[in-house]
């Protein structure tokens, strides 16, 4: 299957299971938390974990099981995993400063981000 296909597949069911959690614990938990974001995000790195480290031990259809499930599913489910995953990989190689750079403007930029985004809009209406 060409590889845009298996990212999407599989980034239409991480996309279904992100709503399935978020309104199950919406409906445990009530709405004065983001528990669904925070429990996606938690199995989210959780997962990655785990797929990468089989994938790295195995001779499974490495390529075309990553875009599925890393990519498409993980993706769709939260793209904090991958987020993870970069921030693992930079400090397994070391490079812990980088590493603290990239949280740091990954979470703080995202958040300036939306705030721009959203003034801009509100200031259009």
């Amino acid at each position: 299957m060409p590889s845009l296909l298996l990212v999407m597949a599989g980034g239409a069911i991480g996309a279904g299971a992100r709503h399935l959690v978020g309104r199950i614990a919406l409906s445990w938990l009530g709405p004065n938390y983001p528990w669904g974001t925070l429990t996606v995000n938690l199995i989210g790195g959780f997962a990655m974990g785990i797929l990468i480290g089989t994938l790295a031990r195995t001779s499974l259809a490495g390529e075309q099981l990553r875009l599925l499930l890393g990519v498409g599913v993980l993706g769709g489910f939260t793209t904090f995993s991958a987020f993870s995953l970069d921030v693992v990989n930079m400090l397994e190689r070391g490079t812990v400063g980088t590493a603290l750079f990239y949280v740091l403007i990954s979470v703080i930029g995202s958040i300036v981000a939306l705030i721009a985004g959203l003034a801009m809009m509100r200031a259009m209406a």
